[in-house]
C-alpha cells in the first residue's frame, strides 16, 4: 500500500476555488499561560504571506554598524525587528495578530550566552497580553547572524482570509 501526501498549498488551493473561508485556529499549550501557541490551523481560503528574516534597525548612529552598541541590548533589537515586522504587514494590509509562525535566531556563544529573558521581555510588548492571538513559535540559538553587532533576526509566516 503506498500512502501519497498532499501539500499543504495544494489543499488550500483547492479549499480557496471550492469558495471555503478562511480560519485560523490557534491550539494554545496546555495548562500553560505562556504566550505562543503549541498550533495554529489555517483552513479555508487563506492567503500565506512569508516575511523574510528581519534584522535590528541602527539605534545608535555614533557607534560602529558593526558593534552591538549601534543595534543595543537583545530586548532593544527584538523591539525594533518586531516593529519593522509589523510596518511590513502595515503594508500588505496585515497587523501582528495576523503571524501564525515565528523563528527567532538568538545569538548565542559560550562566552555569552542567549539573553532569552530579554527577548520574552521585547516579544510580549507584541504578543500575549492586548494581543492575544498568539503564533507557533520557535527559538534558535545561532553562533552568529550577518552583522557581529545583530543579536536577532526573526522571520514569520501570517495568514489572512483572502477574500
Amino acid at each position: 500500500m503506498r500512502i501519497r501526501t498532499i501539500p499543504l498549498l495544494l489543499i488550500l488551493s483547492a479549499l480557496a476555488s471550492a469558495g471555503a473561508q478562511a480560519e485560523i485556529v490557534r491550539h494554545p499549550i496546555p495548562n500553560s499561560t505562556f504566550p505562543i501557541a503549541q498550533s495554529v490551523q489555517v483552513t479555508g481560503n487563506a492567503t500565506i504571506y512569508y516575511v523574510s528574516g528581519q534584522v535590528p534597525p541602527v539605534v545608535n548612529k555614533d557607534a560602529d554598524a558593526s558593534s552591538r552598541e549601534a543595534y543595543g541590548d537583545t530586548k532593544t533589537q527584538t523591539v525594533g525587528v518586531l516593529n519593522r515586522i509589523k510596518g511590513i504587514l502595515e503594508g500588505l494590509g496585515l497587523g501582528m495578530g495576523d503571524v501564525i509562525k515565528m523563528q527567532v535566531f538568538l545569538v548565542h556563544s559560550p562566552t555569552a550566552p542567549m539573553d532569552f529573558k530579554a527577548f520574552m521581555e521585547g516579544y510580549t510588548q507584541f504578543f500575549g497580553g492586548s494581543q492575544p492571538n498568539l503564533p507557533a513559535r520557535s527559538v534558535v540559538g545561532v553562533a552568529s547572524l550577518a552583522n557581529p553587532g545583530f543579536l536577532v533576526e526573526i522571520e514569520v509566516v501570517a495568514a489572512k482570509d483572502a477574500k
